[in-house]
């Protein structure tokens, strides 16, 4: 990471460049440290009393004392993608929000406020994809209001890590008191590949397709206990919506595993891919997977994504071997009062 110009370390930011992505260096003070280097690089969310506040990839916030700078430049918007299709957060967050749609919603200039009587943070959240067309905190002030109504805390979906994301939104909310409570990552890959896992061709024959649930898919599908018709709405939500299950042992077993997809243009939109712990490490949710893509191939798609939450690490390992990468994370930040 070069810093210098002319053989020198030089400080290149200043407070009128918050809300650029830059890569600063500072020097560690305090006993033990041995006067080493620490290295950030992130969104420059605020500059104030002698205080640098910077927003990583994963959304943690890092203050650093102007003091301690020895070096620090802006860098491009978005850094450079190793690997899968390329795609704005714009485009992603709203082919991801078309993919689990609300029951009820309602636009704020370029927000979308979101309800479904509380099943699943996503589906009752605003998603703000720019300019609430008023003051943020008169914004706000309707957000909280909007979800009293419905009984339901108030939750704004945010995102940081990807060009056009919106770390100063989330500093604005830290700053007004509203709390993260959950983070994820949404990761992008191509489709073609899974199609054609490292499988017996019978694995993935046993896997069976259809355009609506049953009720022994929503018996494996159990994390959020009983359906509503609220649920329900939401699972068939969407362009193009597919349900994958491989049969159990018996029908009172249920299903083996399960899965979702819902194909959207060039993307194809991967969830609750979940499978019998008695089933486990017999290529299943490969093999969910790759009947889905294949489903999704024949209607267009070329590129897939889904989101995986930070302490998946069964998930996270599963689709980095499918070829699947980190594109930005997301958080939902909560107004305490609603409590």
């Amino acid at each position: 990471m070069e810093f210098t110009a002319g053989g020198r370390l030089e400080v290149r930011i200043t407070p009128a460049d918050v809300g650029k992505r830059v890569s600063v260096r500072r020097l560690n003070e305090g006993p033990g440290t041995g006067g080493k280097f620490t290295d950030t690089v992130g969104v420059l969310t605020s500059w104030n009393d002698g205080v640098v506040l910077i927003t990583r990839r994963d959304g943690e916030r890092v203050p650093i004392m102007e003091s301690a700078l020895v070096a620090g430049k802006v860098v491009p918007s978005a850094p450079a993608r190793r690997r899968g299709p390329a795609a704005s957060y714009a485009e992603l967050a709203r082919v991801s929000a078309r993919a689990w749609q609300p029951v009820e919603s309602e636009p704020l200039g370029e927000w979308e406020l979101r309800a479904a009587a509380g099943f699943t943070r996503r589906a009752n959240s605003v998603l703000p994809l720019g300019d609430p067309g008023r003051p943020l905190d008169e914004a706000l002030a309707y957000v909280r209001q909007w979800y009293e109504e419905r009984e339901l805390p108030a939750y704004i979906q945010t995102a940081t890590g990807a060009e056009g994301t919106q770390e100063l939104l989330c500093a604005d909310l830290e700053e007004r008191g509203w709390e993260r409570e959950v983070s994820a990552e949404l990761h992008v890959g191509a489709l073609a590949p899974l199609g054609d896992p490292d499988l017996p061709d019978a694995t993935v024959e046993r896997v069976r397709l259809a355009r609506s649930f049953d009720e022994a898919w929503l018996r494996r599908y159990k994390r959020f206990g009983v359906p509503g018709p609220h649920v329900l709405k939401v699972l068939a939500g969407g362009p193009s919506v597919w349900f994958a299950s491989v049969p159990g042992a018996s029908f009172d077993a249920g299903p083996a595993a399960i899965g979702r997809c819902v194909v959207d243009g060039r993307w194809a939109g991967f969830m609750a891919v979940e499978v019998d712990p008695a089933h486990r490490r017999q290529g299943l949710a490969s093999a969910v997977m790759a009947a889905l893509s294949r489903q999704a191939l024949t209607e267009g798609a070329s590129a897939a994504w889904l989101q995986v939450e930070d302490d998946n690490e069964g998930a996270r390992a599963l689709y980095g071997r499918l070829g699947f990468a980190a594109h930005h994370t997301y958080h939902h930040y909560r107004y305490p009062s609603a409590r």
